[in-house]
């Protein structure tokens, strides 16, 4: 019953987290007329760094080896996931792009399942993400191939907050994890379009929207689901993604799938909810907590 409550408490979480992160990335594709994708990337880590470090005030000396190691580890992940997935979206459609993404977790997730039916819906989702990538689909290669990167970090992503997550009790983890991410891609971004934020500084305020939308409020309601449910779980509940950024794609900037790519979108969604329902039915997510806390890193920690 506990574990059942859990994954209803997580699935909000994510659902929440999922439409804050599409409408931060709505908001950034629509000012992409002025500043650079990795501007505004850059500009969503500095702000979430300040804000969140001002909130908690992190003790750096109660920091041991190990947390400072996750913390850090996380914050590379954030600066190359940030740049990846924002260069994505400047190429494709939302929903294509959030889609590509789900495939890092989704492939996380199937790795510590052992059950067939879970397998199954694995290749179900494969088969969606192939059929976006597919020749004819009329899709960008750099954006197909960005789109691969934002999976990849995606994937370590969720490994090393639930990491992070486990290690401290409080944000000081997630805070510091945003700034080492901060200390990495502000000063990138400022080198190559300094010139434009300058030229258009009302930009600023738009940087500061998408720090709360897509990095202040996802990443925190991600350290708390990841609390609550084990990586398996939490990477097929982020299924809810392609769903989500098509929605908001096509109501916050006019974006529209072909048939071909509603087609590859709906067998994301469906495999994920059918592993999802599995892995529930058949208790599952016990079996992998071993696996979990391995992929993890979490050994005693866990």
């Amino acid at each position: 019953m506990g574990n059942t409550r859990a994954a209803r408490g997580a699935l909000g979480l994510v659902f929440a987290q999922v439409v804050s992160l599409q409408a931060g990335a709505a908001v950034a594709k629509a000012a992409y007329a002025h500043v650079s994708p990795t501007a505004l990337a850059g500009m969503r880590l500095g702000f979430a760094a300040l804000v969140l470090w001002c909130v908690v005030r992190p003790r750096l000396g109660r920091f041991t080896a190990e947390r400072w190691r996750a913390a850090v580890g996380l914050g590379v992940v954030l600066a190359a996931m940030n740049t990846a997935y924002f260069q994505a979206i400047g190429e494709l459609p939302l929903g294509v792009a959030a889609t590509l993404e789900l495939l890092g977790p989704l492939l996380l997730a199937l790795a510590l399942s052992r059950s067939p039916a879970q397998l199954c819906a694995g290749f179900l989702a494969l088969a969606g993400v192939l059929l976006l990538a597919a020749p004819g689909g009329a899709l960008p290669v750099a954006g197909l191939a960005l789109g691969a990167l934002a999976a990849v970090c995606r994937a370590a992503y969720v490994v090393l907050n639930r990491r992070v997550g486990r290690l401290f009790p409080d944000w000081s983890g997630l805070t510091v994890a945003l700034a080492v991410g901060a200390v990495l891609l502000v000063p990138v971004a400022a080198a190559t379009d300094g010139a434009a934020v300058a030229r258009h500084p009302a930009v600023l305020g738009t940087g500061l929207l998408v720090a709360l939308l897509s990095s202040l409020i996802p990443y925190s309601l991600d350290l708390l689901a990841l609390r609550r449910v084990g990586v398996r779980a939490f990477g097929v509940l982020l299924a809810l993604g392609p769903a989500v950024g098509a929605a908001v794609g096509f109501a916050a900037l006019g974006e529209q799938l072909n048939v071909r790519q509603c087609g590859a979108v709906a067998l994301v969604v469906a495999a994920c909810a059918w592993a999802v329902w599995s892995g529930n039915a058949a208790g599952t997510e016990d079996g992998t907590a071993k696996a979990e806390a391995h992929a993890a890193g979490g050994g005693g920690a866990v």
